[in-house]
């Protein structure tokens, strides 16, 4: 089953990071988010916990979980499906 918060992820991607060259039907689920079109830097990486923080209600608590996290755009929605805090209910 598809996770229903991808297109919301791909759309935070772009929009966060500036893409403009980039466009939410171009990003696959499994695109990663670092060394691929995105060129993810730890500034960017920063700057799109902090949205996807605020725009789910979480925290990514350490870097350890922002770099798992933050390997591919699909690796983002589990961490958010698992850690959310709606989790479990």
């Amino acid at each position: 089953m598809k996770d229903p918060n991808l297109p919301r992820l791909k759309e935070i991607v772009v929009e966060a990071l500036q893409l403009d060259d980039v466009s939410v039907a171009d990003l696959a689920d499994d695109e990663p988010l670092m060394g691929s079109k995105i060129g993810l830097d730890s500034i960017d990486a920063l700057e799109l916990v902090v949205q996807v923080e605020k725009e789910f209600g979480m925290k990514i608590k350490s870097s350890e979980a922002a770099r798992e996290a933050l390997q591919s755009i699909e690796s983002l929605a589990r961490y958010i499906r698992e850690n959310s805090p709606d989790a479990g209910k």
